[in-house]
């Protein structure tokens, strides 16, 4: 029995389908070898379906700097994928959502943040640099826009894992409402029910749909965080 709608975002608590969490911990990292299988496998059930979603990713990516990066399309698109997965394993009822934590999606997104800033920085530290103060600038601006071009580069990652994990939260703080509020109302009004329970189904659906765009967001904004990337 769950205390209050916050229990399913503990990942001490006891799972009544799956005992042990850490299961889904290991499914997600064999995902990063499963994706790449097309490169030495026949087309299987699971090729068909990741196909179509990489070359989603891909499109994207090839608009910007991040097609250049050698192993940074394939990195992005291994995360596009993983995030799906990640994100529809807890929409399953009683387990824990990964997605919805903080210390996952800033392990995610701090990374791949850094490995920009330092390949650029290595790359051409002084187009790295060049890049914190806009051209045309009048120059009694210049320092002004330089710690702010800095500030917002720094919390690129915060704003990106913050983004992430509060939507997806917020959805199962949603869901764990209505089913509350389904199971109080079961046997006061026949129809006020029905309608209740309709509406959860047409919200389980919506909730689906962010699950695919939350992880397409995610990597479309690291692939136009490679645009500063010097070059």
């Amino acid at each position: 029995m769950m205390p209050d709608i916050f229990s399913s975002f503990d990942p001490c608590m006891y799972n009544a389908l799956f005992p042990s969490n850490s299961i889904f911990m290991i499914m997600n990292m064999a995902l990063v070898l499963l994706i790449q299988t097309g490169y030495w496998m026949i087309n299987t059930r699971q090729s068909t379906f990741i196909t179509p979603l990489k070359s989603t990713i891909f499109t994207q990516l090839s608009r910007t700097f991040t097609y250049q990066l050698k192993g940074a399309s394939s990195i992005i698109s291994s995360t596009f994928i993983i995030l799906i997965l990640i994100n529809l394993m807890g929409m399953v009822p009683y387990t824990f959502s990964t997605s919805s934590h903080l210390i996952f999606t800033l392990s995610l997104g701090f990374p791949m943040w850094l490995s920009f800033i330092l390949s650029s920085a290595s790359l051409s530290p002084k187009k790295t640099i060049a890049h914190l103060l806009p051209d045309g600038a009048p120059d009694w601006l210049n320092p002004f826009l330089v710690i702010i071009e800095t500030t917002g580069i720094v919390v690129r990652p915060l704003t990106l894992s913050f983004r992430l994990a509060a939507n997806m939260s917020a959805g199962h703080i949603v869901l764990s409402l209505a089913g509350i509020y389904c199971a109080s109302a079961w046997f006061t009004s026949m129809f006020g029910t029905t309608m209740l329970i309709l509406t959860t189904l047409g919200y389980v659906l919506f909730e689906f749909a962010i699950c695919l765009i939350q992880a397409y967001t995610f990597c479309l904004l690291l692939s136009l965080y490679s645009d500063d990337h010097a070059h």
